[in-house]
Formats: C-alpha cells, sequence, structure tokens
C-alpha cells in the first residue's frame, strides 16, 4: 500500500520525519503541491518562487538517486492531494505540520487521513505553554521556558532507498509552472545562491567555521557576518535541529545565533495564536495612528532612492539579491515607519514579494517589532538613527557596493554626504531630515497614547 509524502517548506531527506514515518509503511510517493488559492493574498512572492523552482529540482534529484521522484501538482492542497490517494489507493498523507493559517486549513481539511509530524522547529511551538496553558506572547519569557526544553532531539538520517509505487501518478512539469522571471529576468544578482538540501549543507559547514565571531559580526552590514541560513531554513532545506547539532562543541559563542534560532519558534507560536497577525496591528491602540499616503516616497524607498545612504544600499540589495542583511532590515523598516510615516504593512508586503526568506511568521512579527505596533515590541517613540547607525556599524563598504553613485566619497562623508558637502549630481537629497522625521512620527505616536 503507497504512502504520500507531502513536501512543503520542509524540502529535504535529512530530519524528514513524515518521509521516514512513509517509508515504513512501505512504497513511498513524493509530492509537492503549489497552492495558490488557499493563500490568497499571501501567495508566494517572486523572489521565493525563484528559490522555489531550483529547491524543488535539487530535491528531485535527490529523490531520483534514491528510485524515487518528485510528483508536481497545482491547485487547492487537500483536494489535489486527497485526488491522488484516491487514485493510487493512498490510505496515509504524512507531512511535517505547519503553523500557517492557510496550512491548518488545509490539514484540517485533509482528515483523519493525513498524518502529521513535528520537524521544522526546535521543540513544537504549541508545546512551549505559559503556566496558564496559553502560547507565549512575550519573546523573553517564550525562550525562558524553551531553554528548560532544549537541547532538541538529534535529527534522523535520510534513507538510503525508497520502495517507489507499480504506477506513478500524473506530473505537472516544473518549467510550466514559470516560476523564474523571463523578460526581464530580475533575478540576475540571485545566482549567487545554491538553493537546495546541498546548498544549505555547504552554508551552515561555512558559518559553523565563522560562529565564533557572529555576536559582533552579524551587526556589521560590511564584513557580512550572519549566518545566511534563514533562505535554507525558510524552505526547509535544513532543520533547525541539524543547525543545533552542526554546532555543537563550540561553546558560548553560538548562544546569541541559538537565540535566533528560538525566535523562528517564538514566530510560529505567536502566529499560531493570531493567525492575522500580518494584516491587523498587535495593539489595537495603534489602529487610531494616521498613516501617511505617500506613493512616491514609497516609491523612493523601495528603489533606494531616499538620499539616506545605508537604506538605500540595503533597498538595492534587497532587489539586486533577494535578501538583505538583518542590521539594515531594521534600519530601512524603522525607516520607511518612523522616517516616512508610511503603514509597516506596506513595508511587509514589499518584502514578502522580494526576500527569498520571506517567512510569515518571521516577516510580520519582525515588522510589528520594529513599528512599535506588535505585542511583543519597540516602542514607538524608539527611532533608529540611520546616519548615526551607518557610521556605528562601519558600513561605508557596503555602501560603496550598493550605491555605486557614492563610490568616490570618504569614509568621513559617505554616511551622510550631503551635510558633507560631497553630495554627488546623480545622488538624490535627503527624502526628509532626520529631525523633522523623528519630530513628527513622536507626534503621531503622542496621538495614538
Amino acid at each position: 500500500m503507497p504512502a504520500l509524502v507531502w513536501f512543503r517548506q520542509d524540502l529535504r531527506l535529512h530530519d524528514q520525519p513524515a518521509l521516514v514515518a512513509a517509508v515504513a509503511e512501505g512504497d513511498v510517493i513524493p509530492v509537492y503541491v503549489l497552492d495558490d488559492k488557499g493563500p490568497g493574498d499571501w501567495r508566494i512572492g517572486g523572489a521565493q518562487r525563484w528559490w522555489l523552482h531550483h529547491s524543488l529540482q535539487a530535491l528531485d534529484r535527490s529523490l531520483r538517486d534514491l528510485g524515487s521522484r518528485l510528483i508536481l501538482r497545482r491547485g487547492p492542497a487537500a483536494t489535489v492531494l486527497t485526488d491522488i490517494a484516491d487514485d493510487c489507493g493512498a490510505e496515509t498523507i504524512h507531512a511535517i505540520r505547519h503553523y500557517e493559517p492557510w496550512w491548518r486549513q488545509a490539514e484540517e481539511a485533509l482528515g483523519d487521513r493525513l498524518c502529521l509530524h513535528e520537524g521544522n522547529h526546535l521543540r513544537p511551538p504549541e508545546s512551549v505553554r505559559t503556566g496558564s496553558g496559553g502560547q507565549f506572547r512575550m519573546f523573553s519569557a517564550f525562550y525562558r521556558a524553551l531553554l528548560a526544553m532544549l537541547p532538541p532531539e538529534a535529527p534522523s538520517a535520510a534513507p538510503k532507498q525508497l520502495s517507489a509505487p507499480g504506477r506513478w501518478p500524473k506530473s505537472d512539469s516544473l518549467d510550466d509552472w514559470a516560476l523564474l522571471p523571463a523578460k526581464p529576468n530580475w533575478a540576475i544578482g540571485f545566482e549567487g545562491w545554491t538553493p537546495g538540501e546541498a546548498g544549505a549543507a555547504a552554508a551552515i559547514d561555512d558559518f559553523a567555521d565563522a560562529v565564533a565571531d557572529y555576536d559582533d559580526a552579524r551587526n556589521l552590514p560590511s564584513v557580512e557576518g550572519t549566518s545566511r541560513l534563514s533562505p535554507h531554513l525558510h524552505q526547509g532545506e535544513i532543520s533547525p535541529r541539524q543547525v543545533w547539532q552542526a554546532l555543537n562543541g563550540r561553546g558560548k559563542v553560538v548562544e546569541s545565533f541559538r537565540r535566533e534560532l528560538a525566535w523562528r519558534d517564538f514566530t510560529a507560536g505567536l502566529i499560531l495564536a493570531l493567525p492575522d497577525y500580518a494584516e491587523k496591528n498587535g495593539r489595537s491602540q495603534f489602529d487610531r495612528l494616521k498613516w501617511r499616503h505617500a506613493p512616491s516616497e514609497l516609491k523612493a524607498w523601495r528603489e533606494g532612492r531616499t538620499g539616506y545612504p545605508i537604506v538605500d544600499a540595503g533597498m538595492r540589495q534587497l532587489w539586486a539579491t533577494g535578501w538583505m542583511h538583518n542590521r539594515v532590515r531594521m534600519i530601512t523598516a524603522s525607516f520607511l515607519v518612523k522616517h516616512l510615516l508610511i503603514d509597516w504593512r506596506e513595508g511587509e508586503r514589499w518584502f514578502w514579494d522580494t526576500l527569498v526568506d520571506a517567512d510569515y511568521g518571521n516577516n510580520s512579527v519582525n515588522w510589528q517589532w520594529v513599528a512599535g505596533t506588535g505585542i511583543d515590541a519597540n516602542m514607538f517613540g524608539r527611532i533608529m538613527a540611520p546616519l548615526s547607525q551607518s557610521a556605528k556599524f562601519d558600513a561605508a563598504d557596503y555602501i560603496r557596493e550598493w550605491v555605486p553613485e557614492l563610490r568616490d566619497v570618504p569614509d568621513a562623508a559617505i554616511h551622510d554626504p550631503e551635510e558633507s558637502g560631497c553630495l554627488p549630481a546623480n545622488y538624490p537629497r535627503k527624502i526628509i531630515g532626520h529631525r523633522e522625521a523623528r519630530e513628527r512620527a513622536l507626534a503621531a505616536g503622542r496621538q495614538v497614547r
């Protein structure tokens, strides 16, 4: 009797409990369903589609090495999976549990036929509970509770062979899905990434050698001291348990990075408790805040033409590579919300479409944290100063890489060339002064209070 394995954001063979369970039952039919209807407005964006194409290619190659293959179908996930299971005579559909609201709806629709497994988090987010049995709303308390449940279970090995069914169900062609951009091909700069399980393994090997410097280097855009594991973790090409294990034996230097792994678990638990967190303010008083409708300024922010070099460098890096340095993500997000007083949801949607690692929980919780509108968030009155942040974290070389107009500006002036009298003719003046923007944001915040 064959069993289906429903792959989603868990595109790997190692530490894949759904696959292990299916192997124990006999013949295995791996399936990926591209469901653009279930997520509604949250269908995956362009950058994720580029990554997904290459990740599915890599997964199919790995499955074929084991005597299997990946079946591709498009449509409402529950309907498609039910049709395949009926056609093949499969009584069980194995899958790793997911926490996005559309996936939970699809899981419910599949009923008793679906067998869910844990595997995309350090611990199942719903198992980390408050004393009263609820989901944590504050990260610090969540983290203390999670630490008491760690280390996580050891990751499982990949199967050495898969038993194929006597008859394969029909499959779509990956190329027919048109996940890759064509005219124009805006993803040329994405070629520095290596999607897939092998790429994830190489990325964790590289990071393990550099993790000792993580706590300091992660804030330096010019050094690029972050792990760059986020898109691999988002697509599930490597599990958090694998990452945890790869960093064993390296002492306390790994603690700040492991805290970031815990943040992923926290955001999953938060969207479990508040499924519409990506659309509604975590603090209802911010429903009264009067955001500005400023299309030209939003466009300037998206294109990296604000006149603030660190902001523009980040936004151009994002468009060119599908990724942005973590420190710069905070700076650019704060600039949109506080300096321009534009609704955080505008930035959240742009990141959703342009980030290769755009995660429903992480993206929404991070934006609300920066905006000050979230349950566990910065105060709205905390306004990051992009000019001083740029100098503090030594972003000169980063700016030169992504804002070529400023390539010849000296270090002393590059963070604020307009103020220094070194503004090139082809680079814009500041869209708004820092002091003016700060006072406007503080006034808006006082109205909310």
